[in-house]
């Protein structure tokens, strides 16, 4: 066969610090390692390529794309949390190009620890959550729902007068035009009074399990300013196989669980708290989506019984990501407009087309080199991100 249409390809897992103990290992069904496994990647990005294995003629998906002129115009993710994640928001593709050509012109390094754009291009994200449980926090809470929990932590730290006044500061900044963007970029100002509203604030979720959420985040990343921050975002638990999208402007952290996201490849973050990187508030403020509520959850489309697809936008918009998620638990067919990889995280299944066939078992990752008919047969959970 001289043009395979299906490769296998794998990756190592990442082991960052928020990540859980054989968190990828649990999902993949694979040997148990004791390391931190945050992140599975599979892709071409160049910062982590997935090798391609077998008889191929590239090493990696990487040097697929620059060999082939094909291009995967996404990066699949097996995500596995312990901890929770910076709250970060991403660009529009329109904001990301004017930034990356801003910094390329003040000549700041693609790889300086104070650069926000590395790259011209926009970072969409979904994530399906493989299990009860899936905790993340997600766009921003009503004012009104805020204030009210504002209003009951001031009749709680009142014996900190500190923290009493920059809370009243707090609540000034909700109240006026626009309250939702100003509070929530004050807690990131740097302002002097702001460690002790932190501490106040932890010492009441300690002790109060209607802020228990706030200790928990407080336990990961103790006086960060981003655990007030957190107050001010929606915190949803999805079930196995709800899914959650997040467009340009979102503020989000996921807490913990695993999942399966699909996003633009790209590094462009603009962080909100939780960490000890860099973070821009300038920047944040340009991209940030500051309207109130809504439900971030993505539904799927019924493609035939067993195959679902997550379609982030409607094709043909401005800012459409090019890419989308098919969920399969039996079998069925798929059709893609482009390269695509598969993923299967339970059971067994195969993919078949009019040339040739590769067995699907629990762990397995597949390159779909090319636009394709691909028959599905099996049972279980396999997942196929296509552009």
């Amino acid at each position: 066969m001289t043009n395979p249409l299906f490769h296998e390809i794998d990756n190592t897992p990442r082991d960052y610090a928020w990540g859980l103990v054989d968190g990828v290992a649990h999902v993949r069904g694979t040997a148990p390692t004791g390391r931190k496994e945050a992140e599975l990647w599979l892709g071409a990005h160049p910062s982590a390529p997935s090798t391609v294995l077998g008889d191929a003629p590239w090493p990696t998906l990487d040097a697929w794309e620059r060999e082939t002129g094909a291009t995967l115009p996404f990066l699949l993710k097996v995500l596995c949390a312990a901890e929770p994640l910076s709250l970060q928001a991403h660009p529009s593709t329109a904001q990301a190009e004017e930034g990356f050509d801003r910094e390329n012109a003040l000549g700041i390094p693609l790889d300086a620890p104070h650069r926000t754009y590395r790259d011209p291009h926009a970072k969409p994200e979904l994530i399906v959550a493989l299990h009860d449980g899936f905790e993340a926090l997600c766009g921003f809470r009503p004012a009104a729902e805020v204030q009210a929990d504002l209003q009951t932590l001031a009749g709680l730290i009142d014996a900190a007068p500190d923290a009493s006044a920059a809370l009243q500061t707090w609540q000034q900044h909700l109240a006026g035009a626009d309250g939702i963007r100003r509070a929530f970029l004050w807690l990131l100002s740097g302002d002097e009074s702001l460690p002790a509203l932190v501490t106040a604030v932890t010492a009441v979720a300690e002790r109060d399990a209607r802020f228990a959420l706030l200790a928990r985040i407080a336990e990961a990343h103790p006086a960060d300013p981003g655990i007030l921050g957190a107050l001010m975002l929606q915190h949803l638990t999805l079930r196995a196989g709800e899914a959650l999208m997040l467009p340009a402007g979102n503020i989000h952290a996921y807490l913990r669980g695993s999942g399966i996201e699909l996003m633009g490849p790209s590094d462009n973050v603009m962080r909100g708290g939780l960490t000890g990187k860099h973070i821009d508030t300038v920047e944040l403020d340009r991209v940030l989506d500051a309207r109130e509520g809504g439900d971030p959850r993505l539904a799927p489309e019924v493609v035939s019984d067993g195959v679902r697809v997550f379609r982030p936008v409607e094709r043909g918009t401005d800012d459409d990501p090019g890419f989308e998620l098919y969920a399969i638990e039996s079998d069925g067919e798929i059709v893609l407009d482009g390269a695509g990889i598969a993923l299967a995280t339970d059971g067994e299944f195969e993919l078949a087309s009019d040339d040739q066939r590769i067995p699907m078992p629990r762990g397995r990752a597949v390159l779909i080199s090319r636009p394709a008919t691909v028959r599905v047969t099996g049972a279980g959970r396999l997942f196929v991100a296509a552009g």
